[in-house]
């Protein structure tokens, strides 16, 4: 049996990963991943392919020892058991300075952005061979540093750095991986980041995109193994002007635009 992992699964893309998942018949069965069981619970409804509603917290190690146990279990059971696709779509931002950030969500957003996307990784790959894929959530954002969004920039640059010497280290192995980096989504992220003790360090996140665009997009990316996908022509320029111009300049530009 083939499965697909989803984290973030309740909402925004990991929602709706699942949904193009199901609609391209890309596993026997999805394993959705988030904290909302009631959202799962919806998601089972309302897709064709069958879905296994798995309601934990990411940010928990507990809950990742839980999952790894239950994909032994299933090995034990069923030795054609593999994992076709992984999506790391669980995650979290706040909008702020330092100044305006608890410890609590710092952590929290280098648990769920950084530490418990690796854990997902190493926890799949055991059971990922020729024809697998991976997909991991970053965001433009990672392409330079961001005040009024630093935690959350820096450990999307951690993913993107990460995911790329994961793709070099599975060369050879059939395991397709990409980074997504979009631009705003059209999600309830923007409203959880806004709350905070001031959410308007970013006062109009735009230019916003379709969760459904990003996920055909990447998917499309990662079908022929590319590690970026930037999603739109205005990510891509993101990704050029990092390449070509002093980070610096970068964060006085940024500085500028955040407070539009």
């Amino acid at each position: 049996m083939r499965i697909a992992l989803i984290t973030g699964a309740s909402s925004g893309l990991g929602r709706q990963y699942a949904r193009w998942c199901a609609d391209h018949k890309a596993a026997d069965e999805i394993w959705a991943i988030a904290r909302r069981q009631e959202r799962l619970e919806e998601l089972k409804s309302e897709l064709s392919c069958p879905v296994r509603p798995i309601p934990l917290d990411l940010a928990d190690t507990k809950s990742l020892d839980e999952l790894e146990h239950m994909l032994a279990e299933e090995k034990a059971k069923d030795p054609s058991f593999e994992v076709s696709l992984l999506v790391n779509a669980a995650g979290f931002g706040k909008f702020g300075t330092y100044e305006d950030m608890t410890r609590e969500e710092v952590d929290k957003m280098v648990d769920l952005n950084c530490r418990a996307v690796v854990d997902m990784t190493q926890i799949a790959l055991p059971y990922m061979g020729k024809g697998g894929h991976i997909i991991q959530i970053a965001s433009s954002a990672s392409f330079q540093p961001l005040p009024g969004l630093n935690v959350y920039a820096a450990s999307k640059a951690f993913v993107r750095s990460y995911t790329r010497a994961l793709r070099f280290e599975l060369r050879g192995k059939g395991i397709f991986v990409t980074a997504v980096c979009p631009l705003w989504v059209k999600t309830e992220f923007i409203k959880v980041a806004r709350d905070t003790r001031n959410g308007h360090t970013v006062n109009h996140p735009f230019p916003q995109l379709s969760a459904a665009h990003v996920v055909n997009w990447s998917m499309l990316v990662n079908r022929i193994n590319y590690p970026i996908a930037t999603c739109c022509i205005t990510g891509f320029i993101m990704r050029i002007a990092d390449k070509i111009l002093p980070a610096p300049l970068i964060m006085w530009a940024w500085e500028g635009l955040r407070r539009i």
